[in-house]
């Protein structure tokens, strides 16, 4: 039975419910309807934590996804559960695989500069400033980047930027 089916929550019903609408409203291909149905029900199963089942879901979704935009979001969220699970080189694979076929990811841009932030301050806690600082400066690079897309959000990492004097 598809997860849609089987949900219990609020909110994920209502999407469901919604999703469904606009699948019968707007022309879709078979193909397009199975694919959606299995980044739904990955969306579905990430929200729980059953990673395992949301990774499923969403490589079929690949599979059967040809739209560059569409496709973006699908690798971002597998992006987000390898980060979830601490597998931060394969989310970043992810999150720059997202970002070829759509540029515009501002959350994409921030989970990358999160991890290589991340990476700096454990480098720094192994006594390598100087790595620290490169990854520190990939960080800020990213972030940058991030606000660009979306001025006004990301506050704190601007407000660390200034403070490191990494905002141009």
């Amino acid at each position: 039975m598809p997860r849609s089916r089987i949900n219990g929550n609020f909110i994920d019903k209502t999407f469901s419910i919604v999703a469904n609408i606009l699948l019968r409203i707007i022309p879709t291909t078979s193909g397009e309807r199975e694919a959606f149905t299995y980044y739904r029900d990955g969306m579905s199963a990430q929200s729980e934590g059953n990673y395992a089942e949301a990774l499923q879901n969403y490589y079929e979704a690949m599979r059967l996804e040809i739209d560059p935009y569409d496709r973006s979001y699908i690798l971002y969220n597998i992006g987000l559960i390898h980060t979830s699970n601490g597998e931060h080189t394969k989310a970043l694979e992810y999150y720059f695989r997202a970002l070829e076929r759509n540029p515009f990811l501002p959350q994409a841009f921030n989970n990358m500069a999160v991890i290589c932030h991340y990476r700096g301050e454990q480098a720094i806690r192994q006594g390598d400033s100087e790595i620290a600082e490169a990854w520190f400066d990939q960080a800020a690079e990213y972030w940058k980047q991030a606000i660009a897309l979306t001025p006004g959000n990301y506050i704190e990492a601007h407000n660390w930027l200034k403070i490191t004097r990494r905002f141009e």
